[in-house]
């Protein structure tokens, strides 16, 4: 299956580079590119990608707008995967973006291969969420909204097992570590995810990673 991708970033270098990249591989199709998030939602609705690489400052409408009304709109195979582009010590509102609706983020420095695993994995209905940044991230953001909202319905229906393994993926933990500190199989682990994300009504890891956080089930730097 060919992955579509959608290219939004304002500079024209960065697009032609991972134009480039991208088009060596025989599994990925580059179908457009934009240069703000106007365009990249127009894009979006008349191309439907399979994943949009979003840069998040960009001028007339920043990449954090056009992730919240892409995914809004609820295009008729269901919103793409949304991968923000970001140098992160300067991006201030990547946290954000993941409450928008994204699926994770990669560093504009990201290696070759990492760009494509990454969109690789976000495409088959993974999450991005490298531990090495979730850690880093979590800590920087999550107590930055100004109210904490109730508990949703979804987290009083997991099972003590199912709140331990999402304790361990908003800390960070990818399934291998879990699954070695839990002592179950990786596929064990997989079950409970998708356990969790059903009942918790959550898109997917990064969503459940944040609603942990916003609910107060994990603390950060605990």
């Amino acid at each position: 299956m060919t992955i579509r991708v959608l290219i939004v970033d304002d500079q024209a270098l960065l697009r032609a580079g991972f134009r480039m990249i991208l088009g060596g591989e025989p599994d990925l199709e580059v179908i457009g590119e934009a240069d703000d998030g106007t365009r990249a939602i127009e894009m979006a609705g008349a191309l439907a990608p399979d994943v949009i690489l979003m840069d998040i400052r960009m001028p007339t409408l920043d990449g954090l707008e056009a992730t919240r009304r892409i995914v809004a709109g609820r295009l008729d195979d269901g919103p793409p995967r949304i991968v923000i582009l970001t140098t992160f010590d300067l991006d201030e509102y990547v946290y954000e973006a993941l409450r928008a609706g994204a699926s994770g983020f990669l560093l504009k420095d990201t290696p070759p291969d990492q760009l494509i695993g990454a969109i690789r994995v976000v495409a088959s209905g993974d999450a991005l969420i490298a531990p090495s940044i979730t850690r880093r991230l979590i800590a920087e953001f999550a107590a930055r909204p100004s109210r904490q909202p109730p508990a949703p319905p979804g987290l009083a229906d997991l099972t003590p097992r199912e709140l331990e393994v999402l304790r361990l993926v908003a800390r960070g933990r990818s399934n291998a570590e879990i699954a070695s500190e839990l002592v179950v199989s990786g596929t064990t682990v997989k079950s409970h995810v998708a356990r969790i994300l059903m009942k918790l009504d959550v898109r997917d890891r990064v969503q459940a990673v944040v609603l942990a956080y916003e609910s107060g089930l994990v603390q950060p730097g605990a």
